[in-house]
């Protein structure tokens, strides 16, 4: 393997697969376990902000 750093079609090439990865996590729906996660945490945050 040599250490000459990728050209500029493979960097453009790169980029592309990796906007194209984020963007789809971006869009997934949010496990059922991270959403009663965050209500508990907002519900809890009301509670302090509430005293």
């Amino acid at each position: 393997m040599s250490n000459d750093p990728p050209s500029d079609k493979a960097r453009q090439q790169i980029d592309a697969n990796l906007k194209r990865v984020f963007q789809a996590q971006e869009q997934a729906e949010l496990p059922d376990r991270l959403k009663q996660l965050l209500e508990k945490l907002k519900a809890q945050d009301n509670a302090a902000g509430g005293q």
